[in-house]
Parts: structure tokens; C-alpha cells; sequence
């Protein structure tokens, strides 16, 4: 497993922007899939955006496509997530999450086995 803190929430105002970070550390070698997903009380913890690490390939849930970026810089074994025109209905916990393996389908919650403790985002 690897450890991952994130970092980045807050509050932002509709139409504006804020960048989540998550910091990698331990097994980093070993990580083939990162991704973020998000919570809010009540409800499933949904796929936000995921990446699988080196290659480029990204997915993205249908919310947040065109809005939101997912980018991962190698050299600081952190993973970004870059949210643009933010809606109140991104309020949520957003949590950072990787696997060793190429999870598929990308937003399978189980295929995940390392995560992180979450960053609130609040848009209003």
C-alpha cells in the first residue's frame, strides 16, 4: 500500500476554482491507478476523475467533465486535481485513492485498496 494525503479543500464561490492535491508516499513504484472520488452525507462516494500513472489516459465522471482536470507530476509522487467553474453541488468530501493494478471499470470503489482521509470542498 501506499499513504496519500490530500490537501487543497476549502471554500470557493461558484464559477471559481480551487486545485486538491495528494501526496503519495511508501510503495510508490508499485502504483498503476490513482483516482478522486467524492462523498457527501447520505449519499455513495462517486468517481470523480482517475488516472491510470505514466501513460496519460484519464477518465472523468460525466458531472464534472469539462470542469475538472487530473493531472499527476512523477517527480513529486503527487496527484492534482484542478476544479474549474466549480457548482455548489461539488460540495463534498473529496478523497484521493491508488491501486497497484489498472482498475477498471476506473470508478469501482473496491478496485481501490489505498486511501486517503479526505479534504472538504465547499462551493457556495
Amino acid at each position: 500500500h501506499v499513504q496519500l494525503v490530500e490537501s487543497g479543500g476549502g471554500s470557493g464561490q461558484a464559477g471559481g476554482s480551487l486545485r486538491l492535491s495528494c501526496a503519495a508516499s511508501g510503495s510508490k513504484s508499485s502504483v498503476r491507478s490513482m483516482a478522486w472520488f467524492r462523498q457527501t452525507p447520505g449519499s455513495e462516494r462517486e468517481g470523480v476523475a482517475a488516472t491510470l500513472t505514466g501513460s496519460g489516459i484519464t477518465f472523468y465522471g460525466d458531472s464534472v467533465k469539462g470542469r475538472f482536470t487530473i493531472s499527476e507530476d512523477k517527480a513529486k509522487n503527487t496527484l492534482y486535481l484542478q476544479m474549474d467553474n466549480l457548482k455548489p453541488e461539488d460540495t463534498a468530501m473529496y478523497y484521493c485513492a491508488a491501486d497497484a493494478k489498472a482498475v477498471a471499470p476506473w470508478d469501482w470503489i473496491g478496485g481501490y485498496t489505498s486511501w486517503g482521509q479526505g479534504t472538504q470542498v465547499t462551493v457556495s
